[in-house]
């Protein structure tokens, strides 16, 4: 194990703003309710702020069509009006071609097209962590979306730096290794185990945690490596390194979420469907 590769100064900053991270997560994680969901609007929000920019429309009229109808989608989600989901994405869709062809050209079709996708991509795929959160055993089952996700991350960013030989995606991230692949998800399937032998007599599921949670962490730390890689795509087309810098050794929002925002609908997904078939 090569620790000079492993203990830098990058290494103990990304450390450092990891340990505030899980600190934020225990506390809205646990506290659930209002403070989740407002925690996750603004979230959302930020998020959606640092993708439009990447577009150029973060502060002009797209952008506020997106940020109005992600606000519209949190409070269907706290009001439980599931059923006008999809009336409220045509409704922005639909508002925001009406801007395009009043102010037409200033704005470009990628333009339009990105405020409804970041909308999608960040604000209502980053809200599955609320609807894990309110499900039955939520306050347990909500932590498998990080363990899916950070945990992989960086077990993942562990076994690369130090073993990793073989590039995963040498086009895209010629950084992250097979080496680190496999040790980011047999990390978060183990930590996954270790959670359910931890916690299991609280629970009440269908299948036994011990395999429950294991299967759904594996599953989401392969899911979110092809979120994390999703995010790297969008800066290298583009020829941006990080979304933003609000998070010391991370970036911005997305830097950071980036995986989670792939883990949250997988996770809940997952739980869902297992529930009913089981």
């Amino acid at each position: 194990m090569d620790l000079k590769k492993l203990l830098t100064k990058s290494f103990f900053v990304r450390l450092m703003s990891s340990v505030v991270l899980v600190a934020v997560a225990l506390v809205t994680l646990i506290a659930g309710g209002d403070v989740l969901y407002f925690t996750l609007l603004v979230i959302s929000l930020v998020g959606m702020f640092e993708f439009y920019r990447v577009f150029e429309v973060q502060n002009k009229l797209p952008g506020m069509v997106g940020y109005v109808g992600i606000l519209l989608y949190y409070m269907c989600m706290r009001m439980d009006l599931s059923g006008a989901y999809l009336e409220l994405i045509l409704l922005v869709l639909m508002a925001l071609m009406t801007v395009y062809v009043v102010t037409f050209p200033k704005y470009r079709t990628e333009q339009i097209m990105c405020v409804l996708f970041g909308m999608l991509y960040v604000g209502v795929m980053l809200s599955c962590i609320y609807k894990v959160r309110q499900m039955d055993d939520g306050v347990y089952h909500v932590w498998l979306i990080f363990l899916c996700s950070w945990i992989a991350d960086t077990f993942a960013y562990l076994v690369g730096v130090t073993m990793g030989k073989h590039q995963m995606t040498p086009n895209l991230s010629p950084k992250k290794s097979v080496e680190g692949a496999v040790g980011g998800v047999a990390g978060a399937m183990l930590v996954g185990f270790l959670f359910a032998v931890v916690f299991h007599e609280h629970m009440n599921t269908s299948l036994h945690p011990y395999i429950l949670y294991p299967v759904v962490c594996g599953i989401g730390a392969v899911i979110s490596m092809i979120g994390d890689l999703a995010a790297s795509a969008v800066k290298r087309n583009h020829n941006i390194k990080d979304y933003g810098t609000l998070i010391p050794g991370h970036g911005g929002i997305l830097d950071r979420f980036d995986s989670v925002i792939f883990t949250a609908p997988v996770v809940w997904i997952l739980l869902t469907v297992l529930e009913e078939l089981l």
